[in-house]
């Protein structure tokens, strides 16, 4: 601006910035934590919300070929035989290990996928069904009595309909556990399933449920039921890469 032939500079204003929130810091409070990793788990859930389907369908064919397997061999009169291994040792009674250690296994197998690895239970319940299954075909064709001096056992609740006698081949407390340890094979909680194999199998055999073969088999079987496992996975699961 010029005022009488000079010209005086008009100051500027400088324009005032709001000052921008700082974000939070400090940590989350559990129940965010918890409202986030909930909305994490849906998601998980809704993603693999036709697998879950498909994984239900499995186990229910599963537990029905199971069921109606076992009430054969267990109505069938069958034999029994001598076996190298259990005419050596005693009988042990190891009921709280054999009902409530496999219980125990069987709810970490699908507890874990349940809540930290969503995207895994329906793997995990497929080849959890596939073995079932397997084991059911094989137990009718071994017409074999429990071995001489078993521990009787009893389970709670309705897992009581579940249980069986003279479903020998091949050892479900062995095959089970094991199992385990090839779906979570990329994990530590392996070693959880593979101690658990070996000792339902110590716990089986010291209790005179199985024979030897039965327990013995049971890993040969269960890499066989695994492998199986894959297969099918692959062709019915896109995503699936095992």
């Amino acid at each position: 601006m010029t005022v009488a032939g000079r010209s005086a500079a008009v100051p500027l204003r400088q324009p005032q910035l709001r000052p921008v929130p700082q974000e939070e810091t400090g940590p989350r409070t559990l129940r965010g934590r918890l409202w986030e990793g909930a909305l994490d788990w849906a998601g998980d859930v809704w993603a693999c919300k036709y697998m879950l389907m498909v994984a239900a369908v499995c186990i229910v064919i599963g537990l029905t070929a199971d069921y109606y397997c076992g009430s054969y061999v267990t109505v069938t009169p069958g034999a029994k035989v001598p076996d190298l291994l259990l005419d050596k040792i005693p009988p042990i009674d190891l009921s709280f290990l054999f009902v409530y250690g496999y219980m125990v296994l069987l709810m970490i197998m699908f507890l874990y996928p349940t809540f930290f690895r969503v995207r895994m239970l329906h793997i995990v319940a497929i080849q959890f069904s596939v073995l079932l299954t397997l084991r059911s075909a094989f137990m009718i064709f071994t017409h074999l009595e429990t071995p001489a001096g078993s521990v009787a056992v009893s389970f709670p609740w309705f897992f009581e309909n579940l249980y069986f006698e003279n479903d020998m081949f091949f050892s479900g407390h062995t095959a089970m556990p094991f199992l385990g340890f090839y779906v979570f094979r990329h994990s530590r909680l392996r070693y959880v399933f593979l101690v658990g194999a070996i000792m339902m199998g110590i716990v089986v055999l010291a209790m005179h449920l199985h024979y030897s073969i039965d327990v013995f088999a049971a890993f040969f079987m269960t890499y066989c039921s695994y492998r199986m496992g894959q297969r099918l996975l692959r062709k019915i699961d896109p995503t699936y890469i095992g």
